[in-house]
């Protein structure tokens, strides 16, 4: 068969291959497959630099299908082109167990790149794999890190406004490394676009300081060759604006939104087949399929190992720089650099914990040298400089601070797509208030397992007079309902050091939560216990022999905590006063541990400038002194005083419970 013609046939078997598995499943999205099946297989086949046996291999070309809806069209590639997905694993897309889930999931099916589903999150992880590739190829060498990602992209995508946020950020950064192919295919879920969306999309992304070109016919493997080729010489980021026809060639369901989000059904999916001559047997795949995939296999071979002997050349000249390389795309950080970070003298003035955490993120640049990140525009107000080089269009030096500007969406999905480059561990900060404008990046990171890190400061009430819509009283409760985001809001300077050393050792994302207001670095070679006791989750930082009650704060309400012990005291009370920084790292310790901390039996009054829910499983039938309401503006002594979050209202609950 002439090359032109085996094409072809590997489109088709994506297209049959697309509509089986949906069909199969009873569940599914068709069409977009089916539609961009031309464009698929030319990147895999021809474009993208990939060895399907080293899915991992770090010169990889990345790609990312933002459109997760559209995960048959990359199941199918990953099976044509070799990668460890069996036609079985196809079969069993959408069940239980399988390699073959309903949106594609990192580190679950071989070749898969980044979690996708919720639109416009593929875009900013692609932007952020950009931003990766640029740190690497300025501290090592540019030659290896010259990678390309590809990505396709939905209308949906282009409306969420993520996708905005990232794009904005990667044009003005100029990221030529970066290419999104538009899937302009006029077709949402509810009818055809223009119901919503009629903006003219390269005009955007060409004010954003994007190169934009069109494909008028998504069939046409010319016209897309020419295009991709054009966008990766071209400096900047480029979108391309694809036109197809969603649900091509079935004669009844194309171009319309019946193609999108079930199956075609076994009548359209007979026609459709008869309609392109083939063969009607479900899962078809021709015998030429197996010379393609050596082909892939054998070129993408040899695209590794030509970059593994330019590795290994630059490391003969560079011998330090190459284990430092190596470490890098390991994950490891450096040997002893937790000793690098300081400690506080006792101080009853103290300082604030955002204040205490600048301190320790300077010492972390110099300490580790792959921390990558920056703020949303309040560098200031979350003390996160680092020494090194901006991110910059053109950048002096290694970039490692990133001016996210006000973008804390585009930041969260930028700063997962850096993690999945490898070889930095990203951070970002902005407000406490502000994590809800990057909570689907937080809950992907989760998701994915990404050793992201985060500086939320203002924790509270205690930011004070900018009031109520800046004050975030249920923002903790809701990042502590993500499943594997571990939440860390210490009590002083040193409990913040310790803190970032429990982040940094964390496998998967954690966040800092850091008051505004000063709190007393308290005296931990006299009365006060370790501030290690941070890396168990909750501690004893005070006790008393025949204790009666338990009192448990976090963040600056420990310092009420203990106020309120030494009124006991004096009432004949006797109060163990525990810091609970973490509910995470306290849930991951053994059963005996936790009763050391929370004897059987013994009351307990919690104190949080924030809302209850969740403390109920650590407190039990116990007191809560906590919020009910959103706080107001005003000084942030009056707020305590005003909102009854209280040494005395932590008293009062203690001699409730204790008689």
């Amino acid at each position: 068969m002439a090359h032109s013609d085996l094409d072809q046939l590997a489109i088709d078997t994506i297209r049959g291959l697309s509509m089986d598995a949906v069909q199969a499943a009873n569940s599914g999205h068709p069409g977009t497959p089916m539609a961009l099946a031309p464009l698929g297989w030319l990147l895999f086949h021809e474009l993208r630099a990939h060895d399907p046996k080293a899915p991992e291999w770090a010169g990889r070309d990345r790609f990312v299908l933002s459109c997760g809806h559209a995960s048959m069209l990359q199941y199918a590639l990953l099976h044509l082109s070799g990668y460890d997905l069996s036609l079985d694993d196809l079969k069993a897309f959408r069940q239980w167990d399988s390699k073959t889930p309903g949106h594609p999931e990192v580190f679950h099916t071989a070749g898969v790149e980044t979690t996708t589903g919720p639109l416009g999150q593929g875009i900013g992880n692609a932007v952020g794999m950009a931003m990766a590739a640029r740190y690497l190829g300025k501290r090592f060498d540019e030659g290896l890190f010259d990678t390309t990602v590809w990505t396709i992209a939905s209308d949906g995508d282009l409306m969420e406004g993520v996708a905005s946020e990232a794009a904005s950020l990667a044009g003005h950064l100029k990221l030529g490394q970066l290419v999104v192919f538009y899937d302009d295919n006029s077709i949402t879920i509810d009818g055809r676009t223009d119901l919503a969306f009629s903006e003219d999309v390269n005009a955007r992304f060409a004010a954003y300081g994007w190169h934009t070109l069109d494909v008028a016919d998504g069939n046409d493997l010319e016209a897309l060759r020419a295009a991709a080729k054009a966008a990766k010489a071209d400096p900047r980021p480029s979108l391309v604006r694809v036109k197809t026809i969603i649900g091509w060639p079935a004669p009844n369901k194309q171009d319309t939104p019946a193609a999108h989000g079930a199956p075609l059904g076994a009548d359209e999916v007979k026609a459709t087949k008869e309609a392109m001559g083939w063969p009607l047997e479900p899962f078809h795949v021709p015998a030429e399929m197996a010379t393609l995939r050596e082909e892939i296999v054998a070129r993408g071979k040899a695209a590794r190992e030509a970059w593994e002997a330019k590795k290994a050349e630059w490391a003969k000249a560079h011998p330090a720089e190459a284990a430092e390389l190596d470490a890098a795309l390991a994950g490891g950080l450096p040997a002893g650099w937790e000793e690098k970070l300081p400690r506080f003298e006792a101080d009853a003035k103290g300082m604030a914990t955002r204040a205490a955490s600048g301190k320790v993120i300077a010492a972390l640049g110099e300490a580790v040298p792959t921390l990558v990140g920056g703020s949303a525009d309040l560098t200031g107000s979350n003390k996160t400089q680092i020494a090194g080089g901006d991110f910059r269009a053109e950048s002096e030096g290694v970039p490692r601070y990133v001016y996210w500007g006000v973008r804390e969406h585009g930041m969260g999905s930028a700063m997962n797509g850096m993690a999945l480059y490898g070889g930095n561990v990203p951070f970002g900060a902005t407000f406490l208030v502000f994590a809800d404008y990057m909570r689907p990046a937080l809950r992907l990171a989760a998701l994915m397992g990404l050793k992201t890190r985060y500086v939320f400061t203002h924790d509270s009430i205690g930011l004070g007079e900018d009031g109520p819509t800046h004050q975030p009283v249920e923002t903790l409760a809701s990042l502590r309902a993500i499943p594997g985001f571990t939440v860390l809001r210490p009590a002083d300077a040193n409990e913040t050091r310790e803190a970032w050393i429990a982040a940094m050792r964390c496998e998967g994302p954690a966040a800092l939560v850091l008051t505004r207001q000063n709190v007393e670095t308290l005296d931990r070679d006299g009365a006060f216990a370790s501030a290690e006791g941070v890396h168990r989750g909750a501690y004893v930082l005070k006790d008393v022999e025949g204790a009666q009650v338990v009192l448990v704060g976090t963040g600056s309400e420990v310092g009420l905590a203990l106020e309120a012990a030494e009124t006991l005291a004096e009432k004949g009370v006797k109060a163990r006063v525990v810091s609970m920084p973490s509910w995470e790292l306290f849930e991951a310790q053994d059963e005996a541990y936790r009763a050391e901390v929370f004897p059987k039996g013994l009351p307990r009054v919690v104190v949080e400038a924030g809302i209850r829910q969740g403390w109920d499983r650590w407190i039990g039938e116990g007191g809560f002194v906590t919020l009910d309401r959103f706080g107001a503006s005003a000084p942030y002594e009056t707020l305590y005083e005003k909102l009854g979050i209280t040494a005395e209202a932590v008293v009062a609950e203690a001699l409730r419970l204790v008689g």
